[in-house]
């Protein structure tokens, strides 16, 4: 029986004769932790080996090279090039692979290791079905996940370049990207929402029930006859405060309903609504202002704070639960 490996041996090879995997799905290594492995590679060498592939290449003068290239573990080739070695311990795999196999191996070392950020884990399930022909199932098979994972982790990349940027930062969370899909039919809401979840600090609860708020609204609009007009004010409103605006109307009248999530936010609110600019944009009859649909929201922080990462504030249970759902549906934002 063949085995994957030539003799199943370590063998050490030169840094400098391994070439990267040009299908490898990490975009971003993070020189901190790059440095860490590296000085944990000084003290301990590698403890896992590389695994490349081998190819002889003849020369028309005569004489022949050997060239590897790096099908999984980057990571430890870069530190332990950081941490002055001069070769490292390596599987080397039988044959030629093709370049779907160089992909999915390196997918799924990055995968088992949590080293893929939701973008990258993305791209990758992208390429593997735009350029290899996969199904969504096909992948879920070969990485070890549900479909419905692999469905909802490519459904990310829909969302502006802003956001999948913002994404990548780690200035929001994975979390945050359902509802800004729910959204996606709705770009000027959606912006609105990622700016508050971006200068606020949203939380994923308290984006989820902005956008909930909004999905309510499709809904309402499609039951019932909104004049244009209407339609057009709550659109100015919006875009003049900053945050999510309804009008209703009433046989005598009607409200206008504002959200927030602070008590900094209803004095800013209050300052625009006495600002000229903002009377000039539209007479009010009355205002009703409320918090995001749930109690606690008027407890949450208003202050941007520059660099902080965001944080997904569900309960792990919950979050693996969505990874195996289909998610952006509307009837998973029924209220």
């Amino acid at each position: 029986m063949t085995t994957p490996y030539v003799s199943d041996a370590i063998f050490w090879i030169e840094c400098e004769k391994i070439s990267p995997n040009p299908y490898q799905p990490r975009r971003e290594f993070d020189e901190h932790a790059l440095k860490a492995l590296a000085e944990s590679i000084r003290m301990y060498g590698v403890l896992q080996p590389l695994v490349v592939t081998r190819k002889e290449v003849f020369h028309d003068g005569g004489g022949m090279t050997v060239e590897y290239e790096l099908i999984s573990g980057e990571r430890r080739l870069r530190a332990s090039k950081l941490a002055g070695l001069a070769s490292v311990p390596a599987l080397i795999r039988n044959g030629e692979e093709n370049a779907q196999l160089k992909l999915e191996m390196a997918i799924i070392e990055n995968l088992q290791r949590e080293d893929l950020n939701p973008v990258d884990r993305a791209r990758s399930f992208e390429k593997l079905a735009k350029e290899f022909g996969l199904k969504q199932i096909q992948i879920a098979e070969k990485v070890g996940k549900s479909r419905e994972y692999v469905s909802n982790s490519m459904r990310i990349l829909i969302l502006p370049d802003e956001m999948i940027t913002a994404l990548e930062e780690g200035r929001i969370s994975e979390g945050h990207t359902r509802p800004l899909l729910m959204l996606q039919d709705r770009p000027e809401e959606q912006m609105v929402l990622f700016k508050e979840i971006m200068t606020k600090k949203l939380s994923v609860r308290e984006a989820e029930s902005m956008s909930r708020r909004v999905a309510t609204d499709k809904i309402r609009n499609k039951e019932k006859y909104l004049d244009p007009q209407i339609i057009e004010m709550e659109k100015n409103f919006t875009e003049s405060l900053g945050t999510r605006v309804r009008i209703e109307k009433s046989k005598t009248g009607g409200t206008v309903t504002i959200d927030f999530f602070s008590p900094d936010d209803l004095r800013a609110l209050f300052e625009k609504l006495n600002s000229s600019a903002v009377v000039a944009s539209g007479h009010i009859a009355g205002i009703q202002t409320g918090g995001v649909a749930e109690q606690g929201a008027l407890n949450s922080t208003a202050q941007s704070v520059e660099g902080e990462k965001a944080v997904d504030d569900r309960p792990a249970n919950e979050i693996e639960k969505e990874d195996n759902t289909e998610l952006y549906s509307l009837k998973d934002f029924t209220v």
